[in-house]
């Protein structure tokens, strides 16, 4: 295997250190000089975006996603990649931590809120009447597409396979910027062009995670106040941020190996457990027809919902929120995959990234939203009352308090999501490490200071109320425009290097 080399022409990582957290700060500082300001410069920023960018997002990742499918039933599917001919863990510990870092916390707010907000108010694709039977396999059927195939297929398949050969096999930095090397070869790797890049990735990255953490510290804070009356306030906010500090950057620090493949193993067993809890006391006939009648829908109109464009508006809130949020993610989490799928085929990273885990995925949002709307349909203003009158966490618990034990689920439910934020945490605390160094073993150093300054920032906006927490929310549609520049080249330039693996492990002719 080729040495790695890290880039020596920009000084390693200072560079990007220098302009990304440069950047990071210089929003925090406006935040807290003038929000409504920063607020209104990134809503018109983001409406922008969403505007001239949000078609190009959609044609994206229902490309990424064909693309993706084809290479991995081809021949050159059976490519192993990392230069390994053996995985390094286990498939399910792989699993466990490919879903735990991808889901993340998301997957268990939006699980409840989602399916209930679209079933109240059902995606203008349909003429539904709201709050009918018909509305809730509309409403599962659309969160299925924003949570299913595209998202995840757009967050490591094509990616991944670039940075696996380039990184692994051809010695170069396991940095974003290598994903623009078959296109620009030296010119983006030295100098500013690469700095640039790596420096719109990390950014992007620090706002979807540190909105999360700062999210998870106002919704835990709302949650612990209504289950045992503890107060809602910034020093309890405080407090559970620096918990998350706490446990994400220890993760961090120990490695994929040990502190990260603990945490997503102890998530997936707790989310399991929860998952058949519910099937189990909840309305299990209703969850299944649900799954199936809704996926069927979603499958026979996924063309359609992946490429609607009949209400701008209602797509800058949903659909291209949501596509933004994670093309955000996109080049670090093909640095992430790159890392922990060494010795897998082509064929099983596709697989699981762009098939199984959105199957998966789509299950769990209709046992938690399908749940809620199951109890809605039999009790009209059990779970939609407190969802508007509330925020994302208030219709959760509204589900949670239905069950029998309800005090303890809703607690546990707490908890999962709190490590489902810290998995996402600590990895990409150790992602944006390696982007710094340009190699898969960062300093300690570097993962504790980049642990921290995302738990700061974090404290830092929750201490200005939850608009600055929305105002980061809402920039990440905005720091998604580069970063899909960046994705783009990977939709003719994994095809090509999947087939010269395949060639050169005489799978294919040459």
């Amino acid at each position: 295997m080729a040495e790695v080399i890290t880039d020596k022409a920009d000084g390693g990582y200072t560079p990007v250190l220098i302009t990304s957290g440069g950047l990071a700060t210089g929003f925090v500082v406006l935040a807290l000089f003038d929000l409504d300001l920063l607020s209104a410069l990134v809503s018109r920023g983001a409406g922008a975006a969403s505007s001239l960018f949000g078609a190009f997002w959609q044609v994206l990742l229902l490309g990424t996603f064909l693309v993706s499918i084809v290479i991995a039933v081809s021949r050159a599917g059976q490519a192993r990649l990392g230069g390994l001919a053996e995985p390094e863990m286990s498939s399910f510990k792989w699993i466990a931590i490919i879903m735990c870092t991808l889901l993340a916390g998301g997957g268990v707010f939006w699980a409840a809120a989602e399916p209930m907000s679209h079933f109240i108010s059902p995606p203008p694709l349909y003429e539904v009447e709201g709050g009918t039977a018909r509305a809730a396999v509309v409403a599962m059927s659309q969160s299925f597409m924003h949570w299913g195939f595209l998202a995840w297929a757009i967050l490591g398949s094509l990616t991944a396979i670039v940075m696996m050969r380039l990184h692994y096999e051809q010695g170069l930095p396991l940095q974003p910027r290598t994903l623009l090397y078959p296109v620009f070869g030296e010119r983006v790797m030295h100098g500013w062009a690469g700095v640039l890049v790596d420096s719109a990735c990390v950014i992007s990255v620090i706002a979807g995670t540190v909105g999360p953490i700062g999210f998870l510290g106002l919704q835990v804070a709302h949650g612990l106040s209504e289950l045992l009356g503890t107060p809602n306030n910034f020093f309890m906010q405080l407090l559970i941020i620096i918990g998350l500090i706490t446990v994400y950057t220890v993760s961090a620090i120990s490695g994929i190996t040990r502190g990260i493949q603990l945490l997503s193993t102890i998530n997936i067993c707790l989310a399991v457990g929860l998952m058949l809890y519910i099937l189990l006391v909840g309305p299990t006939a209703f969850i299944f027809d649900t799954y199936l009648h809704a996926f069927g829908e979603f499958l026979h109109n996924f063309i359609p919902m992946a490429t609607y464009r009949g209400n701008t508006e209602w797509l800058s809130s949903w659909t291209v929120f949501f596509w933004g949020w994670f093309l955000g993610y996109g080049p670090m989490m093909a640095m992430f995959v790159a890392r922990i799928s060494r010795g897998r085929s082509i064929r099983e990273v596709i697989l699981v990234l762009s098939l199984i885990a959105p199957i998966i995925t789509c299950f769990w949002f209709t046992i938690v939203g399908g749940t809620g709307i199951a109890f809605e349909l039999g009790s009209p203003g059990v779970i939609s009352v407190p969802f508007e009158k509330g925020s994302l966490p208030a219709s959760l618990l509204a589900i949670t308090a239905q069950l029998p034990m309800g005090t303890l689920i809703s607690a546990l439910f707490l908890v999962l999501t709190t490590i489902f934020v810290a998995t996402t945490g600590d990895s990409m605390t150790y992602t944006i490490s390696m982007v710094m160094t340009g190699h898969d073993n960062p300093a300690t150093a570097l993962r504790v200071f980049w642990g921290i300054m995302m738990g700061v920032l974090a404290a830092i906006l929750v201490s200005i109320g939850a608009g600055g927490v929305t105002a980061l929310q809402s920039f990440i549609v905005i720091t998604a425009v580069p970063v899909s520049l960046i994705l783009l080249p990977s939709l003719w330039c994994a095809p090509r290097i999947a087939n010269e693996l395949a060639r050169e492990q005489g799978l294919i002719q040459p």
